[in-house]
């Protein structure tokens, strides 16, 4: 039976010393896959690279990107023929410059890129009539057809109606005050005509 080597001698302590196998070399960041857009197939044209360019630019510079895969997808971009071939550039950056045929974005924007919605503005809430302002104002108008027989009622039912409105904060301040004027004139036309006959007789 041979006898075993001590740890030491059978593995040595410094691999380094004499190179790192193959299997150890770090292979070369893959380029990630991008969701399939109904123009992928089309042709890029030379613009169309210059802008993957910008957004891979942009990104190397920010340190998203290392020099080794800057290098392969400027490469890559510039040997690209389609939409998808370039889309598949940018998948995992924020989108850019780059743009896909007919408005489509070749890669989304990560929710911390976004652009922020704006605020949601509620309409002010309506404010409701007051029920006694469009009655005086009814019993206003009623009061000229019917010789000021509803001109009580207007005047009561306005002055009422102008106290609620100032307290609740409701709508009808005006229609009470056109029911009142109504009323008054009604009852003011009644009057007159009493002191006329009565100055007669």
């Amino acid at each position: 039976m041979a006898q075993q080597q001590p740890w030491g001698q059978q593995y040595p302590a410094h691999p380094q010393k004499y190179g790192p196998p193959a299997a150890w070399q770090p292979a070369p960041a893959p380029v990630p896959a991008a969701e399939p857009f109904p123009a992928s197939a089309m042709r890029a044209s030379h613009t169309d690279r210059d802008r993957t360019v910008d957004v891979l630019k942009a990104a190397f510079a920010e340190g998203r990107l290392s020099h080794e895969e800057y290098g392969q997808r400027f490469d890559a971009a510039a040997r690209a023929q389609t939409y998808g071939e370039l889309a598949r550039l940018v998948a995992d950056l924020p989108a850019g410059p780059m743009q896909g045929p007919f408005g489509a974005l070749p890669a989304a924007v990560p929710p911390a890129f976004a652009p922020h919605p704006a605020p949601l503005v509620m309409p002010p809430p309506q404010r409701r009539v007051n029920g006694l302002a469009i009655a005086s104002l009814v019993m206003g108008v009623m009061s000229l057809p019917t010789f000021g027989v509803s001109a009580p009622g207007a005047v009561i039912t306005g002055h009422i109606a102008k106290a609620q409105v100032r307290a609740r904060g409701e709508e009808g301040a005006g229609m009470a005050t056109v029911g009142l004027v109504l009323g008054w004139l009604a009852m003011g036309g009644w009057v007159l005509l009493i002191l006329l006959a009565a100055g007669g007789a």
